[in-house]
C-alpha cells in the first residue's frame, strides 16, 4: 500500500542523498513531496526563519516523474512547516529527511538539521524517520535507500504504536558488510571545539570552527546499560535505528528534585 511522504534534509535539494531517497520511495508506489533548502543548511538545528520572508520554487527534471519538489530558502525545519501549512493539500503519513551525507550519531541529534526535520514532522503529530549514511565522502547511497524503502514498507503495514521519530544510520560499507539492523538508544559524542583564527584581507579577525571528535562517553547509571548506543553499534556495522522523542524532561532530574525541600526566594 502506497503511503503519502513528506520528505526534507539539511543538506539540501541538489543533495544525491534526498534524490536516491525520493526516487527509490516514488518507485516503489509512494506518493513522495520533496521540499528542501536550496542550500546547505548542515548543523542549524532547529532553527526557524522569523526575520524575512521564505520562498519556495518548484523543481522540474531532478527526480523521479511522479515527484513534486520545491527548494527553499529557510532552514530544514523551516522547510518541513511550510510544506505542512502552506504547499501540501492533505497532511502527509510520513515524514523523512536525509539521507545525510554523514553519521548523525548519539548528541549530534541535537545540532543536526536532519534530524531537526524530522523532528518538525513529530511536533506537528506525524511519525518520522531520520536517515543518515555514515560517511562524508560515500555517494553510494543505495543501501540507505532499500533500507528506508523496507521500513517504511514495514510502518505502512504495521503502523507504530505510538509518536516517534526512528534515528537511523546506515554503515558506509559494502551490502554484504552490514552486520544486520539493531535498535540502540542515543549514545554521547563530545568534541574538542577548536576555533581558528585568521585575519581577513582587510584586517578583520574571523573564527572558523574546527573541532575534533572524542570517544564516546556512555551515560553512567540509565538503566539501559544492557542495550548498544547507536555510536557502539555503528562500530559494528550494524544499521542502528534509535527512537527520539522531543519532550527533554530529565524523569532522573524530575525525581531527584521533588525529593528536595527547594526555597524560592522571590
Amino acid at each position: 500500500m502506497g503511503m503519502n511522504l513528506l520528505i526534507s534534509n539539511d543538506d539540501g535539494i541538489s543533495s544525491l542523498g534526498v534524490r536516491a531517497l525520493a526516487n527509490t520511495l516514488a518507485e516503489a508506489g509512494h506518493e513522495v513531496t520533496v521540499v528542501c533548502p536550496d542550500q546547505e543548511r548542515s548543523a542549524t538545528g532547529h532553527g526557524l526563519t522569523l526575520h524575512q520572508p521564505i520562498r519556495a520554487n518548484p523543481v522540474a527534471a531532478v527526480f523521479h516523474p511522479s515527484v513534486q519538489a520545491w527548494a527553499c530558502s529557510g532552514t530544514p525545519a523551516d522547510c518541513v512547516k511550510l510544506a505542512l501549512w502552506a504547499l501540501l493539500e492533505q497532511k502527509p503519513d510520513l515524514v523523512l529527511s536525509g539521507i545525510n551525507h554523514g553519521a548523525n550519531l548519539g548528541t549530534d541529534v541535537l545540532y543536526s538539521g536532519t534530524v531537526s526535520a524530522a523532528m518538525e514532522g513529530l511536533i506537528e503529530g506525524i511519525p518520522a524517520i531520520a536517515m543518515s549514511l555514515t560517511s562524508f565522502t560515500s555517494q553510494d547511497f543505495t543501501a540507505a535507500a532499500n533500507f528506508a524503502q523496507t521500513l517504511v514498507a514495514q510502518l505502512a503495514e504495521y503502523p507504530l504504536s505510538e509518536l516517534l521519530l526512528l534515528n537511523v544510520n546506515v554503515p558506509a560499507v559494502e551490502p554484504h558488510e552490514i552486520t544486520g539492523v539493531m535498535i540502540t538508544r542515543q549514545g554521547i559524542r563530545r568534541y574538542v571545539d577548536v576555533f581558528e583564527k585568521r585575519v581577513d584581507p582587510r584586517g578583520k579577525t574571523y573564527y572558523w570552527l574546527a573541532g575534533e571528535l572524542l570517544e564516546e562517553i556512555d551515560d553512567a547509571e540509565t538503566g539501559m546499560e544492557h542495550i548498544l548506543t547507536d555510536v557502539q553499534a555503528i562500530r559494528e556495522n550494524y544499521i542502528t535505528v534509535t527512537p527520539l522523542q522531543y519532550n527533554l524532561t530529565s524523569l532522573h532530574g524530575l525525581t531527584a528534585l521533588q525529593s528536595r525541600a527547594l526555597k524560592i526566594v522571590l
